[in-house]
């Protein structure tokens, strides 16, 4: 196996994950060459049932949550397939940051009669990231970001304060099994929640990955 470097964000709807996890990549793309970086995200557009899956998300379509639960099981399949692990595992020194991953599923489609254990037989294959980070906002902030987008909020934009404490409940129980997960507080603005992560990244990441702090 190559020497690579496996990274996602998570956090609740208005953390600012996409807009972090796009910036982390560009920081990464100068202090490495760029072709040894990559970003990606979930639900994955190019992969497997991904536009389906925006469709339930855009609540244009509605569906049981263990045929969505099927749905991202099954774009993450492809998505590993087709991206993640031959990226990977193409040359040493890679470093791929995912918005999104599995986390997200075992929070939101662990309901309605769709259990934990069943979730994780459905996304056994999916390689385990070697750093997951959850962008842990405030309901409050979190909210106020969601409002200051334009157009009706998605399926899975409400319930917060729920959401966030079975995130925890769920990164427990994935540490228990032995993943290596780290929680960065993203209420301040997108450079200080960028160079917590730098931090974490110093005690976590190989030494061929070091980032120097952003200046505020």
């Amino acid at each position: 196996m190559s020497d690579s470097f496996f990274m996602v964000l998570e956090g609740l709807d208005g953390s600012g994950k996409t807009e972090i996890s796009r910036r982390l990549t560009d920081l990464l793309k100068a202090a490495l060459p760029p072709e040894q970086v990559e970003h990606t995200y979930e639900p994955n557009n190019e992969s497997a049932a991904g536009e389906y899956i925006r469709d339930v998300l855009g609540k244009r379509i509605t569906i049981s949550a263990r045929t969505l639960a099927l749905a991202f099981a099954l774009n993450r399949a492809d998505h590993n397939e087709r991206l993640i692990v031959p990226f990977l595992e193409g040359g040493n020194q890679r470093v791929l940051v995912c918005d999104r991953y599995y986390l997200s599923s075992l929070v939101y489609q662990s309901t309605d009669g769709v259990t934990i254990d069943e979730l994780l037989d459905l996304n056994r294959t999916a390689r385990v990231p070697d750093l997951t980070l959850f962008l842990d906002v405030s309901p409050e902030t979190s909210h106020a970001r969601i409002d200051r987008r334009k157009g009706e909020r998605e399926l899975f934009e409400e319930r917060l304060s729920e959401t966030r404490a079975k995130y925890f409940s769920i990164i427990n129980l994935l540490r228990a099994r032995g993943e290596q997960i780290e929680v960065v507080d993203a209420n301040g603005s997108v450079i200080e929640v960028l160079n917590s992560i730098i931090d974490v990244l110093g005690n976590h990441a190989p030494n061929w990955l070091r980032l120097e702090k952003v200046a505020l």
